[in-house]
């Protein structure tokens, strides 16, 4: 079975649409997609820093375009002799956070543009809440799950993303994750990740409105493939299930961790993380180390993603 995978908040790069416009068509849904939801996605995709591209209320909706734009090159039906296409290979999906506004567009839950304009307002909402205190998150690497878990609650932080593979991303005020950097659990490293809030914990549930209000018109449908939520790893059937998950996953943790169990549990044998990949295949290959993994980074990296769709095609 192959899983399609959305990367979430942090994977963001310069440049990361640059390689994308060359594409056919490319330049063109993204025009419309960035005057309605009034974001320059072009600019913020080839031309903006680093910094440009950190804010929240940009780095949301840049994600979720880029994800939605290199799983349509991929999953594009083919010629008349590829019918029904290259989505019919495709098992189950799921995003990294904000990673599963993209996924529920490409499962049939919601239209991009519905994804785009919710992404929209989830990242302004979000970008305010963190704005309200100096918050943030750290990535835990290694060291014993317990006493990881034991010095979180020590210095007040809230385990953010259960990540599997050794990794939990602990989330709070800039005060306890300092205090989290010099008393680091044993055995474990602790980075600061570029993101600008304590995303995934009560920090962000003056985030809740905003989402509830951008949803409010959205008629869902039901997954057309398997959705996989953040929320408990589950599989998820109903789209105004998804929906409500979607609202209230931006102040509850991410659960990969369960994710990935359920990608076992399906009987997962390949994973693709659409653009900008990298950060859950790398989780996969350490807690799925039997199952195929593909990071697509520029279009460079769509032959050998459309051979393995193939082979899950005619399997």
């Amino acid at each position: 079975m192959l899983v399609l995978v959305a990367p979430g908040q942090g994977a963001q790069k310069p440049g990361l649409l640059t390689p994308w416009l060359e594409l056919p068509g490319a330049a063109d849904r993204l025009a419309r997609w960035s005057a309605a939801i009034d974001l320059d996605l072009v600019h913020y995709g080839t031309e903006a820093d680093a910094d440009a591209i950190r804010d929240t209320s940009v780095a949301q909706p840049l994600l979720v375009a880029t994800a939605l734009l290199s799983g349509d090159a991929l999953l594009a039906a083919g010629p008349a002799q590829d019918a029904p296409g290259r989505a019919a290979a495709v098992g189950a999906f799921a995003g990294h956070s904000v990673g599963e506004l993209a996924a529920a567009a490409l499962s049939g839950v919601l239209s991009p543009l519905e994804a785009l304009r919710i992404v929209r307002a989830r990242g302004a909402a979000m970008a305010e809440a963190a704005a309200a205190a100096e918050t943030g998150m750290s990535a835990v690497l290694g060291g014993d799950p317990d006493v990881v878990a034991g010095h979180l609650e020590k210095h007040g932080l809230t385990p953010a993303n259960m990540n599997g593979a050794g990794q939990v991303v602990a989330a709070g005020t800039a005060e306890q994750l300092a205090a989290l950097s010099a008393d680091r659990p044993e055995k474990a490293r602790v980075i600061p990740l570029k993101v600008a809030g304590a995303f995934h914990t009560d920090h962000m549930a003056s985030a809740l409105p905003a989402m509830e209000a951008a949803v409010a018109d959205v008629t869902p449908g039901a997954p057309v493939t398997r959705y996989v939520s953040n929320f408990d790893g589950e599989v998820v059937e109903s789209g105004a299930d998804v929906v409500r998950r979607l609202v209230h996953q931006i102040s509850a943790p991410v659960r990969w961790d369960l994710c990935m169990e359920t990608f076992q549990r399906l009987g997962a044998t390949a994973l693709i993380e659409l653009c900008p990949g990298g950060t859950l295949t790398g989780l996969a290959k350490r807690a799925l180390p039997d199952v195929r993994t593909l990071a697509l980074k520029s279009p460079d990296d769509l032959a050998a993603a459309r051979d393995l769709v193939a082979a899950h095609t005619s399997a």
